[in-house]
């Protein structure tokens, strides 16, 4: 259960998803216009995109060719069909072929692939580029092997790239308009003021997303779908997404909203006394802590692989949730109706992969949102009020909702806690206890350094290997820990943080002084990809 999207005060920007890398990142770049966009397959039928009742629709990229016999296209009729809903279409770059290709135009195998920033130049005066005479040239990313050399009736080229290559078309009569590059990208320098010019000068969109109204149909929505004695129950993980759904819901439905925070051992330094506080105090959401430490400790001793460690975590929350559900049972004298989950809209997108892609259509989402999944008997009605929102609108939500900015800008936490940061067994020694004070000593120096909100993830990693060091007159044989710091948009891609040098002496320092059984510290200077943000 969410927000209904035709409940949006907001015109529609539709995205047809064609499986570029980029389509996410268009529908979050109009979004942050304040104007609604929505990602559905490219292979959608016309009754599915009539529907939504888009006042635009996009056309993405892809990694195909028109040429190739099963290559995605929109649905018959859909042309026709923006013609008399005069409802204007921009195809992006997959997506001005396509348009061209659709409409009796030509388009070949180009004699030179582009690919990567290239400079185009205006040909001709266009509303696209309202502000650039002819001749002014600005750069873009390019990115695509067939060219359109043949345009369909009604047609002109607005723009060329140096190498004579068409990088934008259009047929205003027709409100049909195409760019064979990503305004999307940053690479793209004027991209964004190209994209507002086509949704407001060109289309007569008007902007009318914001949070506020979001929020307030979230709260008739949930108000409207849980009876007035139905119960709610809420697994927090200490993460953004989980406890800005939750003090959604308790906005709505007060304490029939029944959160469960557990303490699994696998915890940050200071973690549940830190977000049972903001729980308690700042959000004043019912919540129960459970203290299941030694039951997951015990149940992951002598375990060394990753997946098997993340198993078993998922098995024994499912149990330790199941029980909060019986207990809580038994003190209303009824079952509780619903479950609440943070799920996201990029999550939604994720399970349902674009045409071409060669991944099936999945409905199941992410493990660390539903927690390892749960009892199918327990027959739970879903909550999901952030379906339809990006981690920066969640963000905004959140600051709306009076969740403090501190918690709202804190890091990426995974599911399986620090059982994927200690590589190995997770109770051998003290090797807990050691990570929590690295990670303690790394995450407040880069706060000391004010550097915290420019990093999107960063932590410590207990290494399984020893090495000999010296410490005071000591020749020592301790403990290997590794320090981790990425930048990135959403978490798909990341690049390594540059720290300076000495910044990193003095955490060293810091740790090897201060944290009993460390001697060597080093840092992970690998990207992803090819490396994932976490180590196991």
């Amino acid at each position: 259960m969410a927000m209904d999207p035709k409940k949006v005060k907001s015109d529609l920007v539709l995205i047809l998803d064609y499986g570029s890398q980029y389509t996410h990142l268009i529908t979050r770049r109009i979004r942050s216009l304040s104007v609604f966009s929505l990602c559905i397959s490219g292979t959608a039928s016309l009754a599915a995109i009539a529907d939504l009742n888009p006042s635009v629709v996009i056309l993405s990229g892809g990694p195909h060719s028109v040429h190739t016999p099963d290559s995605p296209s929109f649905p018959d009729g859909f042309l026709p069909w923006a013609s008399s809903n005069a409802v204007p279409v921009l195809g992006i770059c997959y997506g001005l072929q396509l348009l061209v290709q659709r409409l009796g135009g030509d388009v070949r195998i180009g004699d030179k692939q582009e690919y990567g920033k290239m400079e185009i130049s205006v040909q001709k005066p266009s509303a696209l580029f309202a502000d650039h005479k002819v001749g002014k040239r600005q750069v873009v990313w390019m990115s695509h092997g067939d060219e359109a050399v043949t345009l369909p009736e009604g047609f002109h080229v607005v723009a060329r790239s140096d190498q004579g290559a068409v990088a934008a078309i259009e047929n205003p009569s027709a409100k049909l308009y195409g760019l064979q590059y990503h305004p999307e990208v940053t690479h793209t320098e004027e991209g964004m003021e190209t994209l507002r010019r086509f949704l407001f000068d060109v289309c007569g969109v008007e902007a009318g997303w914001n949070m506020e109204d979001v929020m307030e149909e979230e709260i008739k929505v949930i108000n409207n779908t849980v009876g007035p004695d139905e119960h709610v129950i809420c697994a927090l993980s200490g993460g953004v997404d989980s406890t800005v759904a939750a003090t959604l819901v308790h906005k709505a439905i007060g304490d029939r909203l029944h959160c469960v925070f557990v303490d699994n051992g696998l915890l940050r330094y200071k973690e549940r006394e830190r977000v049972m506080e903001t729980f308690e105090k700042d959000l004043h959401l019912p919540v129960v802590c459970v203290d299941a430490v030694d039951q997951f400790l015990t149940k992951l001793k002598g375990v060394t692989d990753p997946e098997t460690k993340r198993k078993i975590i998922g098995k024994e929350f499912i149990c330790i949730f199941d029980a909060f559900a019986q207990e809580l049972e038994k003190k209303l004298g009824k079952k509780p109706s619903y479950l609440v989950q943070g799920t996201l809209y990029p999550d939604v997108i994720e399970s349902c992969p674009p045409p071409g892609s060669g991944r099936t259509h999945s409905h199941t989402i992410k493990s660390h949102h539903n927690v390892g999944g749960l009892p199918k008997d327990m027959k739970l009605k879903l909550i999901e009020p952030l379906k339809l929102l990006f981690k920066d609108e969640v963000r905004q939500l959140g600051r709306i909702l009076d969740v403090p900015e501190a918690f709202l800008k804190r890091h990426p936490f995974p599911g399986p806690g620090l059982a994927v940061r200690v590589l190995g067994d997770v109770t051998e020694g003290n090797a807990l206890d050691i990570l929590r004070q690295v990670d303690e000593i790394f995450i407040q120096s880069i706060k000391d350094a004010g550097l915290y909100d420019s990093i999107w993830q960063a932590f410590a990693v207990f290494l399984p290997v020893r090495s000999v060091g010296v410490q005071g007159d000591q020749r020592t044989h301790s403990h290997v820990v590794a320090l981790r710091a990425v930048t990135s948009q959403d978490g798909m891609t990341a690049d390594w943080y540059y720290f300076e040098h000495k910044f990193l002496d003095n955490v060293a320092r810091k740790i090897c002084n201060g944290v009993r059984g460390v001697n060597r510290v080093v840092q992970d200077i690998t990207s992803k990809p090819p490396s994932t943000i976490e180590w196991e």
